[in-house]
C-alpha cells in the first residue's frame, strides 16, 4: 500500500486498480473520485464470474453522475447486459471482429445419455488418447471442482482454475500447468482467459459451449504453431441444437467417435514428466533464471534437458525439474546455497 500512498499524494491523471483495492483507498480516504470524468470497467465479465458485482456497485456509486463509462467484455453474458442497463445510459455497443487463426484440429464428438455418465467417459477419453497436457473446459465453477476432485480420487495430476480462487492461486495453477509439472487444467472460459500455451496437445469439452464464437476459442488452443491438435467434446441428448449450429458453421458433417472403441483397459493415468520446486527467494533479492539454472547445472551437476521453464516472482522463484531428478536437486537448494545466501525450497504437488 505504501508506494500506492505515496503517489496518490501527489495526484494522478489515471487510477487502475482492482475493485478490491479501490475500495480499500477509498475506505481509507487515500482516493478522491468527485473529479472522475471517465470510468473504465475493463474485462467486466471476468470481474463479474469473480465476485465484483458489489464492489463494482459501490465504486460507480461514489463517482460523479455527469461522467463517461466505458465496458470492455470479451463475452456478452446476461450479467454483462444488466450491467450495461443500470448504470450506462443509452450506451452504443461496439463489437470486434477476431481474424481466424490458422489450426490444425481433430474434433470428436462422443454422446452419453445422462450427465452422470460423463466422467466416466472422460475417464476413459484421458486414458485412451494419453495427451501429455489436456485443457478441460467446463460450464461452470461448481463443475470444475467436482470435476477435478473426480481426476485427483482416480490417480490424474489436475487443477482446478475458476474464479472464486484466489489470484495467488490461479497464477500457480497456470504456471505448473505451463512447465508441464500438471498434466490436466480444469478450467471455466473466463478463468482459461489470458491462458497462452504454444504446444496444447489436447482440449476435452466437458461441457459443450453456450455460445459458438466460445466453440470456436476453446478448440482453437490446440493444434496451433504448425502442431497437431485434438479436441473432444463430451455431449447428451439436450446438446443436440448446440450440436446443430457446431455443424453448421463447418458446413461439414462432425465426426462421432464410438465409446465402445476406446482403448483403456489396465492402463494408469499418466504421470507428468516436470515437478516444480519453490524457492523463497525471488526479484527482490535479485535472482534471476541464470542463477538458478548456473547452481543446478554446474553445482547441483544436472543435465540442461532435466531443468524446465523457470519463472521469478517478487519474492519466489519456480523451477521445473524432471521427476527423475527432483530430488537431487530440492536436496542441493536445501543444503547449498543460490548466489551465496541460503534458501528455503518445498515441491508443490
Amino acid at each position: 500500500m505504501k508506494p500506492q500512498l505515496d503517489s496518490l499524494r501527489h495526484g494522478a491523471h489515471i487510477i487502475v486498480g482492482t475493485p478490491g483495492r479501490v475500495l480499500k483507498h477509498l475506505k481509507n480516504a487515500s482516493l478522491d473520485l468527485s473529479q472522475v470524468k471517465t470510468l473504465v470497467l475493463d474485462e467486466a465479465d471476468r470481474m463479474l464470474d469473480m465476485g465484483f458485482f458489489d464492489d463494482i456497485k459501490n465504486i460507480i456509486s461514489i463517482c460523479p453522475k455527469q461522467r463517461q463509462t466505458l465496458l470492455f467484455s470479451a463475452t456478452y453474458p446476461e450479467e454483462i447486459k444488466q450491467l450495461s442497463k443500470q448504470f450506462m445510459k443509452n450506451p452504443k455497443e461496439v463489437h470486434v471482429e477476431t481474424p481466424p487463426e490458422d489450426i490444425d484440429v481433430e474434433q470428436y464428438f462422443y454422446e452419453v445419455s445422462k450427465q452422470a455418465q460423463k466422467y466416466p467417459l472422460l475417464k476413459s477419453l484421458l486414458l485412451h488418447y494419453r495427451p501429455i497436457s489436456t485443457l478441460i473446459f467446463c460450464n461452470t465453477k461448481q463443475q470444475t471442482m467436482e470435476v477435478t476432485a473426480q481426476l485427483l480420487h482416480e490417480g490424474f495430476s489436475a487443477i482446478a482454475l475458476n474464479g472464486d480462487m484466489e489470484q495467488a492461486d490461479r497464477d500457480l495453477a497456470v504456471l505448473r500447468f505451463a512447465n508441464q509439472s500438471c498434466s490436466i487444467l480444469v478450467a471455466t472460459d473466463v478463468a482459461a482467459r489470458g491462458l497462452d500455451i504454444k504446444e496444447l496437445p489436447a482440449v476435452i469439452n466437458f461441457d459443450l459451449a453456450f455460445d459458438h464464437d466460445v466453440h470456436i476459442h476453446r478448440i482453437g488452443r490446440t493444434g496451433r504453431a504448425g502442431s497437431k491438435g485434438i479436441a473432444l467434446n463430451i455431449t447428451t441428448p439436450s446438446d443436440v441444437q448446440r450440436i446443430c449450429i457446431i455443424e453448421d458453421n463447418l458446413q461439414q458433417p462432425i465426426h462421432w467417435g464410438n465409446i465402445g472403441e476406446l482403448e483403456n483397459h489396465h492402463i494408469t493415468p499418466l504421470v507428468p514428466e516436470m515437478v516444480t520446486l519453490c524457492i523463497a527467494s525471488g526479484k527482490k533479492d535479485k535472482i534471476r533464471p541464470g542463477d538458478i539454472l548456473g547452481a543446478l547445472t554446474k553445482d547441483a551437476g544436472l543435465a540442461c534437458n532435466t531443468i524446465g521453464k523457470i519463472n521469478i516472482t517478487a519474492i519466489y522463484s519456480y523451477v521445473a525439474i524432471h521427476h527423475s531428478q527432483v530430488d537431487r536437486a530440492y536436496q542441493y537448494l536445501q543444503s547449498g546455497k543460490l548466489k551465496g545466501r541460503k534458501v528455503n525450497v518445498r515441491k508443490i504437488n
